[in-house]
């Protein structure tokens, strides 16, 4: 079984050289947080990571959670962790001051959760179910309610969850039948929710359900649905849990992967209606639940890097320690010699400093707008969020994928054995492309939301500053072959945002055809900007006799690894999009 290790020399430099950290922070005027904050909180992020949650994390995967008569019992040893994670103060970080949070950027959030989700992603899943319900209610709660729950979920001393899909309504959220029947100043909330992550567990002693229901006179579609606070244990006068609510996991699912993480169908009302509370007015929960989807989505795609780098080193290690090769006095090395074992793992590090640049960038851009000086800054800024978030979910999920699948390849016939652990991160990766919005549901986000309703306006400007980018290493000596890459995998951003525009209107089902090569498309152009950004720093830093050498100098090896390999997947995925839809629609539903 593989330890893991922070990265933390590539984690600072995309804070400190890529997001420019301390150029935000100076701008937002955020005294006393800079660079060399964000590396301290890393440091301790990880000892909690690397000594506590890592070993635990094969733990979760061989005796997961398990449903009792008491409720759901989670993995031996993960109570004892969460303890240690609150008495870390780990759940405030990026909370409002306001309810005991230390109100720091999104950006230190992200770089902290990808230690936790890289340590023990099954275990990561309930402090970050939590954030997001803490996170609906600042945004659409009454101040009573903020006051009832924020307290308690910012200090980690309460677990929060969202309540959305049913039997009957996965994606389509229109077909909502849960029911929330006004009863004094409550409502009584019966229905069943399935694919509920952590929906029950007995880390905390409560635990805060966010609910999607219909009220007796909701209106029918996704305009008929309200957001309802349900607790799992109602409050006394003091405030603190009392009486078991009417609201129960009924079974636990049997699943290929996060076998720590309890994915619960819950039960409200069975025993006459569970109380809750609602959130914000009536008819408008879908929305409020939206509010959270863009730090949600780019989670689920921090998860992404996060196996991956997991999957990374577990296989690195191997490679070096492996003997396979034996040499003609008979002496033997480890496969990591081989320049097809070289290559795998020279795809997973490219892949993962790829992914981690443009999850730190896309993060960072929350705070540019949250932070920005002027209305129109803050407008642009949100802008670029909503256009790099489906990239970010839809992208690092399915990239994910193939990391994972190479290094179970690196392995060799020992990746099949559950032992090595490699076979964990293979199947603990497999979700990622699902939940929060499926590939295809980020892929439609992107050519619709993203692209057609704006003409394209906004992926224009980022190709205009990727463009930028390109300009400059053509005109720095040395990367000349790098450059010319990127100038082809622009053309192909830019002709496959033609072909959308062109064609969308006329074809109905080309938008749809396409979207998954489109996004495919920008995710690998996007990983060049951003490698191209890095080698470009990593060279001025050498230049300039600034930072770790050998860590410079991998960096623009790295960098043009991904430029020879990865980058010219734009073009194959540009042959999709101009394939439009013909053939995808072409077979009558009874030849499939």
């Amino acid at each position: 079984m593989s330890e893991y290790i922070h990265p933390y020399r590539d984690a600072e430099f995309v804070i400190r050289q890529l997001v420019e950290f301390d150029k935000l922070c100076k701008s937002a005027q955020l005294e006393d947080i800079n660079s060399d904050l964000a590396s301290v909180i890393m440091e301790e992020a990880a000892k909690l990571g690397s000594n506590v949650l890592a070993p635990l994390n094969v733990v979760g995967d061989q005796k997961g959670a398990r449903l009792t008569d008491a409720g759901v019992e989670q993995t031996p040893g993960f109570k004892q962790a969460y303890e240690h994670y609150v008495e870390g103060g780990w759940p405030s970080l990026t909370a409002a001051e306001a309810y005991g949070g230390q109100n720091l950027p999104n950006l230190l959030g992200t770089a902290v959760n990808e230690i936790w989700q890289t340590s023990n992603l099954a275990f990561s899943l309930c402090p970050l179910l939590n954030q997001g319900a803490a996170e609906a209610i600042a945004h659409h709660g009454s101040d009573t309610l903020k006051r009832t729950w924020l307290p308690h979920m910012v200090s980690g001393q309460w677990t929060g969850t969202m309540n959305l899909t049913e039997p009957d309504a996965g994606t389509d959220l229109a077909a909502v039948k849960t029911r929330a029947v006004p009863e004094g100043d409550h409502y009584l909330i019966t229905g069943q929710k399935i694919f509920i992550t952590w929906g029950d567990h007995q880390m905390t002693e409560n635990i805060v359900h966010l609910v999607l229901a219909r009220l007796p006179d909701a209106p029918p579609g996704v305009k008929g649905i309200s957001l309802f606070i349900v607790p799992k244990f109602l409050l006394d006068e003091n405030g603190q849990p009392s009486t078991r609510n009417d609201a129960y996991c009924v079974s636990l699912e049997h699943k290929l992967g996060i076998h720590g993480s309890p994915t619960c169908v819950m039960s409200y009302g069975e025993n006459g209606g569970a109380v809750g509370y609602l959130v914000g007015e009536a008819h408008k929960g879908l929305g409020y639940m939206f509010t959270m989807m863009n730090h949600a989505r780019q989670n689920v795609g921090l998860q992404g890097l996060a196996i991956s780098e997991r999957s990374y080193q577990q296989a690195r290690e191997y490679a070096k320690e492996r003997l396979q090769g034996t040499k003609k006095d008979g002496s033997r090395f480890p496969i990591i010699k081989f320049p097809d074992v070289r290559r795998m793992l020279m795809q997973m590090k490219a892949s993962n400093e790829a992914m981690r640049a443009l999850a730190f960038v896309a993060s960072a851009e929350i705070d540019r707008a949250t932070y920005a000086a002027d209305r129109e800054g803050g407008a642009c800024h949100q802008a670029r969020v909503e256009l790099l978030t489906p990239i970010v979910k839809g992208w690092l999920t399915e990239l994910a994928q193939e990391v994972t699948y190479l290094g179970t390849q690196v392995n060799g016939g020992m990746g099949f054995i559950e032992e090595t652990g490699s076979a964990q991160h293979y199947r603990d990766a497999r979700i990622l492309t699902i939940y929060e919005g499926t590939t295809g549901i980020q892929a439609l986000d992107l050519v619709g939301r993203k692209t057609l309703a704006n003409r394209g306006e906004q992926l224009a400007l980022l190709l205009t500053e990727i463009a930028e980018v390109q300009q400059q290493m053509q005109a720095k000596g040395g990367f000349g072959q790098q450059a010319e890459a990127l100038a082809q995998a622009l053309s192909c951003g830019s002709r496959a945002r033609d072909l959308l525009l062109e064609n969308a209107a006329s074809d109905p089902d080309h938008a749809g055809a396409v979207s998954v090569s489109f996004m495919m498309l920008f995710g690998y152009l996007c990983g060049g900007w951003m490698m191209a950004k890095s080698a470009l720093q990593a060279y001025e830093l050498l230049e300039s006799g600034e930072g770790d050498p050998e860590f410079l100098k991998a960096k623009l090896v790295t960098a043009r690894f991904y430029s020879d390999y990865l980058l010219p997947r734009t073009g194959a995925c540009l042959a999709a999009v101009e394939a439009g839809s013909e053939s995808i629609m072409a077979l009558a539903e009874d030849q499939f």
